[in-house]
């Protein structure tokens, strides 16, 4: 039986707490501009004629006053705390504002003061935030599944907001649970559309639409079960989760491809010491950190004990735990082969540190490719590091101390191959004293 379409007698839109605020006309008149005065703490009507000097002047020059703020001609500069305007090298100007009672937190503004936008910028820049455009609207159904993705990702971009969350969470699940929302249905609708207390089958049906990605339909149903415990157990909007105890569609494939010995002796003869990918390629080998953590990495996270200096970092992913580990000459030798020295280890060919490690990302793809590496990934060298570990004989809490796991489990990954194979060799010495 399909689930049932969430009804409604119309869209629920998500209101604005923003006050509209008309932006004030230039010229208002002398009663406006002796209050602007007085807001301003200066000396009141300051502008006005009959004051000009300390002095009255004549009723002649008062009228034509009067008639030139009548016409809007005359320029009235309005007082903004906190606002000033800088000349750039392009010519152009930029708007900056300060924090009231906070002078390091500063907002650029990006509209002038004419713009009609400029007072809502100005407004949250003295708040201390950042205006992002009014609430946008919804369209969604009460109680649909659609409207329920907007409620949840709205709460999660709170809990990154208040560094509660990955921003990479908050984007991967935006993007699965916007896309299941747009997933077609046999009766020509969207799931988007259905009730969100949508029977098990369905969150099913909706999986298996990416069957043909086992990682990223596991990954779906993770996402939706996360919602709706929130519903649950915060919102207080929903009684029963759907996806609780659907089992995953991939059994152990594998992952990413570890790095072959021959993958890191190519890479590193086509990108030698001095060069960027050279540089990723070692940080990664010897921190055996993530791929985002090694974007932000630099000197200053050498940290010196007894003597020898150490790289100490908290990876960016939630519940792993810090990581000290000692700088190897490789590693080091690599950091100071740079021609270019900035905040972080790697910069991109301007000379500045990656944004995101999306573009990091990018960057290896070129790197590998131009190798001659294919199916590899950042993530296969941590792999190739967490087997190297085993095979050297390290313990599993000594793993776990290298790659920041948390639970034993993690690392049985990469020792319970290596224990399989000892055993192995071990059975087989027995076997070769055999009589045949």
């Amino acid at each position: 039986m399909p689930p049932r379409r969430a009804k409604g007698m119309g869209s629920e839109h998500a209101g604005s707490n923003r006050h509209e605020v008309r932006h004030q006309p230039r010229h208002r008149g002398m009663e406006g501009e002796r209050a602007e005065g007085r807001r301003d703490g200066d000396h009141e009507g300051r502008d006005d004629p009959h004051h000009r000097g300390g002095g009255r002047i004549g009723a002649r020059a008062a009228a034509c006053w009067a008639q030139a703020v009548a016409k809007q001609v005359t320029p009235v500069k309005i007082h903004h705390p906190g606002l000033w305007a800088e000349k750039l090298p392009s010519g152009s100007t930029r708007y900056r504002v300060r924090a009231e009672g906070r002078k390091t937190k500063v907002t650029v503004i990006p509209v002038a003061p004419d713009h009609p936008d400029f007072w809502d910028h100005y407004r949250a820049a003295r708040a201390g935030e950042k205006w992002t455009g009014p609430a946008t609207k919804t369209t969604a159904v009460s109680h649909s599944i659609e409207w329920l993705v907007e409620k949840y990702l709205a709460h999660l971009a709170r809990v990154v907001e208040a560094g509660q969350a990955s921003p990479l969470t908050l984007r991967q699940r935006k993007s699965q649970l916007r896309r299941m929302c747009a997933m077609p249905t046999d009766d020509g609708g969207t799931y988007g559309e259905y009730d969100m207390q949508a029977p098990r089958s369905a969150i099913i049906a909706a999986r298996d639409q990416w069957r043909h990605k086992p990682a990223e339909a596991d990954n779906l149903i993770k996402s939706i079960s996360a919602m709706y415990r929130w519903a649950i157990d915060e919102a207080e909007i929903a009684t029963e989760n759907p996806a609780a105890g659907i089992g995953k569609l991939n059994r152990g494939g594998g992952g990413a491809a570890p790095w072959t010995a021959e993958d890191l002796k190519k890479f590193r003869a086509k990108h030698p010491l001095g060069t960027t990918a050279h540089l990723w390629l070692t940080l990664q080998m010897f921190t055996a950190c993530r791929i985002d953590d090694a974007r932000k990495l630099g000197r200053g996270n050498e940290v010196e004990r007894a003597g020898a200096l150490w790289i100490e970092f908290q990876p960016g992913k939630k519940g792993s735990a810090p990581v000290s580990v000692p700088l190897l000459p490789q590693l080091l030798k690599a950091t100071r082969a740079q021609k270019v020295q900035g905040a972080t280890y790697l910069l991109t060919d301007y000379g500045r540190p990656f944004s995101t490690a999306e573009s990091l990302r990018n960057r290896v793809r070129k790197w590998c490719a131009a190798a001659g590496i294919e199916g590899k990934s950042s993530h296969g060298i941590r792999k190739a590091m967490g087997e190297l570990l085993a095979e050297a004989g390290c313990t599993q809490h000594q793993i776990m101390a290298i790659m920041a796991h948390t639970k034993a489990k993690t690392s049985e990954i990469y020792t319970k191959g290596v224990e399989r194979r000892t055993l192995a060799a071990a059975a087989f010495a027995a076997l070769a004293g055999m009589d045949w």
